[in-house]
């Protein structure tokens, strides 16, 4: 178990050690060079603000919002969220200069956009430097599989063939598209503006697909963006987090009430004009970034790395077999159809606190208090809310005509191992579009899923 939540975090001041499927054309270490050494920003992800105080050892100053601090106060109590940080407190870092704290452009694009909340600064003082291993929620499919199967029989049976009903669809939908993304991982390049099409496609019938295209984009805006902007943010250690959010809301009608990459699927045509929109210099090689990317990472995060990419075809593939070859993709989707049950709000404590248990015992064991979003080090940090070693303080925060925040009145609820309430609204797949009418998952042949009663995420994630 413990190996599983290895194997999902990512630390980006050593070289890449993560087992991955045979026959990739480009390894994790291939790209870790490129990105850190060939981006204009890359070298921000061994050297951002963020990580040099996380290895600092010294104490952390984080901003963190909420519509709650009525509640929080009454009942002495602060609950954490799931979503990219599994079970933490959602923050971002604040920089203390001689003026006040600092919010991180992440922070202060919170601050900005989501009124009536109340500002609360957050210090964490560590008992030692803190490891740069941050948690990356696009691995977490095997342990998303594992979870639902451990706990399945809380579902009904119709809840379970619901689910694999979904999911043997939703495979049986993008098939075609999830056979290109392999064939692209192990050399054989297809056009890419086809590819993007067929990708937007595929992404209703696998929503995970969603939030691996949008990723992927926010990583190539952030790393390779050359505005004025971004430079400024660079200068003080920070990636510019404001490109992909606007990014998001141009692509998505409504986004900024929920942030849902279920619904985020652009045509190439449309890609290519955001990309314009956010930085007209980035449109041109965006089309080829995203295909060469995400064909990578989805073989690694879709694929056991016992596999051979080379040889694995998705087509007639029943599940019991897709659940030894590709667990990490059946567990993302099984994950986010789960969600999106009528009874889920009744069994959501049940599939994430044992989740959340288990990274609390792994970043015990790894000396965690803070927990990152480790796609990438761009500033979406926690606190871990059960950490043996550390003391934690908290203010109402108040800010400044230059916009330095100030500890106002100290807070004495404490962080507690309770998940805060969650909920999704129903959702409307629409008509799905079948990228290769052909191609279908053996229905005939056993299910995995229903072997066990089967069948399947809240912030960025």
């Amino acid at each position: 178990m413990r190996d599983e939540w290895e194997h999902v975090h990512t630390d980006y001041t050593r070289p890449a050690q993560r087992p991955a499927p045979a026959s990739l054309t480009e390894s994790e270490d291939d790209w870790r060079r490129y990105l850190e050494g060939d981006t204009p920003n890359g070298w921000l992800i061994q050297h951002s603000a963020m990580t040099e105080a996380l290895v600092s050892g010294r104490p952390m100053h984080l901003l963190h919002t909420t519509k709650d601090i009525t509640a929080i106060r009454t009942s002495g109590e602060q609950h954490v969220s799931t979503g990219c940080l599994v079970g933490a407190l959602y923050c971002s870092p604040l920089t203390r200069q001689r003026e006040g704290l600092r919010p991180h452009n992440l922070g202060a694009y919170l601050m900005q956009t989501k009124p009536g909340t109340t500002p609360m600064i957050f210090e964490v003082i560590p008992d030692a430097p803190i490891p740069t291993k941050g948690v990356d929620y696009l691995h977490l499919g095997a342990i998303h599989l594992r979870t639902y199967r451990r706990y399945q029989n809380f579902l009904t049976l119709a809840e379970n063939d619901q689910l694999d009903h979904a999911v043997l669809t939703g495979l049986g939908t993008a098939v075609g598209f999830l056979d290109t993304a392999l064939r692209n991982a192990v050399g054989h390049a297809t056009n890419a503006p086809e590819f993007i099409d067929q990708l937007a496609a595929a992404v209703p019938a696998v929503p995970f697909l969603g939030y691996l295209y949008f990723e992927v984009l926010s990583e190539y805006l952030m790393l390779h963006s050359t505005t004025p902007e971004t430079k400024d943010y660079a200068q003080v250690g920070e990636l510019n987090n404001w490109l992909y959010k606007r990014l998001a809301f141009a692509a998505v009608d409504g986004m900024h009430r929920l942030f849902d990459l279920n619904r985020f699927h652009p045509r190439h045509q449309q890609l290519v004009q955001l990309i314009a929109g956010v930085e007209p210099a980035l449109a041109p090689g965006v089309a080829e970034y995203v295909r060469r990317r995400l064909s990578h990472l989805f073989a690694r995060i879709a694929l056991h790395p016992s596999q051979d990419a080379a040889t694995v075809s998705f087509r007639g593939i029943d599940l019991s077999a897709l659940r030894y070859v590709a667990p990490g993709l059946v567990g993302q989707m099984v994950f986010r159809e789960i969600r999106y049950m009528p009874r889920y709000r009744q069994l959501y404590h049940c599939f994430e606190k044992a989740k959340a248990l288990e990274a609390w015992d792994y970043w015990n064991h790894e000396g965690i208090p803070t927990p990152f979003n480790g796609v990438l080090p761009k500033g979406e940090i926690g606190i871990h809310p059960v950490y043996p070693r550390s003391a934690v303080r908290a203010w109402t925060a108040e800010r400044d005509s230059r916009g330095f925040l100030h500890p106002a009145q100290e807070i004495t609820a404490r962080l507690t191992p309770h998940l805060a309430s969650w909920w999704a609204p129903p959702r409307n797949r629409g008509r799905m579009i079948t990228t290769d009418p052909q191609a279908m998952v053996d229905r005939s042949a056993p299910s995995s899923v229903p072997c066990y009663r089967s069948s399947i995420e809240g912030m960025s994630a």
